[in-house]
């Protein structure tokens, strides 16, 4: 069960309806960054939306009543074997977005930042992850500008329009 609102009040959904049924609801982003270099995942194919694509270093929903950093460092251990990081808080981002099979994504967003090196120990999750990689930002950009649909609707509306929130000093 994720926190989303119906009829204007935060309560327990289940996860897949709340996809199904548009509705706002909680969640949390993590990019892990070495310098200018940003880790990305690549979705597994058994993910019931958005599978294959790109996306950040570890994205997900926290349980009802989990913190957000709690569930953030949950999440980077169970996607990709990543603990002892240190989160810093970005802020909050709020989207809405189509991810296929007639779900939506509209989230609030608690955004961290984590700073690594590009030989950081990692074990993804192949009911996850099926790959990893470390992209210079810039490089990524031009990537998702010239191919959009081998990445996640909301990595691209955070490179596009919360740069400098994420990634700013």
């Amino acid at each position: 069960m994720i926190p989303a609102w119906v009829d204007g009040d935060l309560q327990p959904v289940e996860k897949l309806a709340a996809h199904q049924r548009g509705l706002r609801h909680l969640a949390v982003s993590v990019f892990v960054v070495a310098g200018d270099a940003i880790l990305i995942q690549q979705r597994a194919l058994s993910k019931y939306h958005t599978p294959g694509l790109w996306a950040n270093t570890c994205c997900t929903h926290p349980g009802w009543g989990e913190a957000p950093e709690a569930c953030a460092h949950r999440r980077l251990e169970e996607e990709l074997g990543i603990t002892g990081l240190t989160l810093d808080h970005r802020g909050q981002v709020e989207y809405r977005a189509d991810v296929g099979g007639d779900m939506i994504e509209h989230e609030v967003v608690e955004v961290f930042l984590a700073r690594g090196t590009q030989d950081l120990a990692l074990a993804p999750n192949p009911d996850e992850v099926m790959a990893t990689r470390w992209i210079d930002h810039d490089a990524l950009s031009s990537e998702i500008e010239a191919d959009p649909a081998r990445f996640t609707p909301w990595l691209r509306i955070y490179l596009k329009e919360h740069t400098g929130l994420i990634f700013g000093s």
